[in-house]
């Protein structure tokens, strides 16, 4: 399934939620609250160097004589908010903008998408921990600045794909909207029936659908269908969403894709799926099961199909989707 992505390495480097869901938390040790263990940054002479203006929630101006140049990652606290302070292995609810310390060129700004993202602070991280060393021990509703050298960033490589060079350091702006709850590991909630003519979906003990598609011709429009009725939050237009899927071509009934074999669930915008499968999201409650039988008008017909030939420009297509949470 194409989906765009917020920040690509993040995704790469399993910070994001839909790459981290199966990251343990909980039997994590507490965060010193003073940063002492180096968890938690602190404010320092770059982080304190950075003007910010415009309120908490709205994307944020900023000004700044680079180049910022830290030899550990500094955070300062522009609003503190009162909510809970967040811990090693939390999952976060945020928006940020994200800045070349060096040109104080922007990177890449969530603001400009109209949703949150979700990030599970990892302050270990092979690559980027200083996204998470700036959040940890900052508070629920505060805005935060940090700045985070090559060590915490990229290391020596830097990020030529994002004008990033190596000895450059990122300013990370965030504002931390909540700590999310867990996403759930698989659909949970009342089994519903679906339409006779849809595919049967059966469930192995670990909750991988195996689906069989009915001897049949498909139907000419988009159909859908619970399986299971969760009870959760319903999922609005534009939120960033986890879940696991399977994806199977109704005209030759190969299975083209699947978050169950890759053994994690994944995580994207409602906005940037094709449509039939943005529409199986919107509307749908956190811990359903939901199967969406969608037309090539709205799959990938109007792309000629996918370039590997497993779907081709006329072909239906079905997701069993298990909707595990979602940010935004």
């Amino acid at each position: 399934m194409r989906h765009s992505t917020v920040f690509s390495s993040l995704v790469a480097a399993g910070l994001l939620i839909g790459l981290a869901a199966c990251t343990p938390s909980g039997d994590s040790a507490t965060v010193d609250q003073n940063g002492v263990d180096g968890a938690c940054a602190v404010a320092g002479s770059a982080s304190d160097a950075i003007a910010i203006v415009g309120d908490y929630g709205q994307k944020p101006d900023f000004e700044f004589d680079g180049p910022l140049s830290p030899d550990t990652t500094e955070r300062t606290v522009i609003t503190e908010g009162d909510g809970a302070a967040i811990d090693e292995g939390d999952i976060v609810d945020l928006n940020y903008s994200i800045i070349n310390g060096a040109t104080a060129e922007e990177i890449e700004s969530t603001y400009d998408q109209g949703t949150s993202v979700q990030l599970r602070v990892d302050s270990s991280a092979p690559v980027l921990s200083g996204l998470s060393k700036t959040i940890a021990c900052a508070t629920e509703g505060s805005r935060i600045v940090g700045v985070i050298p090559p060590v915490d960033a990229f290391g020596e490589a830097g990020a030529p794909e994002f004008g990033l060079e190596a000895s450059q350091s990122l300013v990370f702006i965030a504002d931390i909207v909540r700590i999310a709850p867990e996403p759930l590991a698989r659909a949970e909630g009342e089994p519903q029936d679906a339409p006779e003519t849809f595919p049967t979906v059966e469930l192995a003990e670990s909750g991988i659908p195996t689906i069989t598609i009915p001897d049949s011709a498909p139907p000419a429009g988009y159909e859908e269908a619970t399986l299971i009725l969760g009870d959760g939050d319903v999922v609005p237009d534009g939120a960033t969403v986890t879940v696991h899927y399977t994806g199977i071509n109704w005209n030759t009934g190969e299975v083209f894709d699947s978050s169950w074999e890759r053994g994690q669930p994944a995580s994207f915008p409602t906005g940037g799926v094709i449509p039939g499968f943005r529409d199986a999201l919107v509307g749908s409650t956190v811990g359903s099961q939901v199967v969406a039988i969608i037309p090539p008008e709205l799959g990938y017909g109007p792309q000629g199909g996918t370039p590997d030939g497993s779907i081709g420009a006329e072909d239906t297509i079905v997701f069993v989707v298990d909707i595990l949470g979602f940010a935004g």
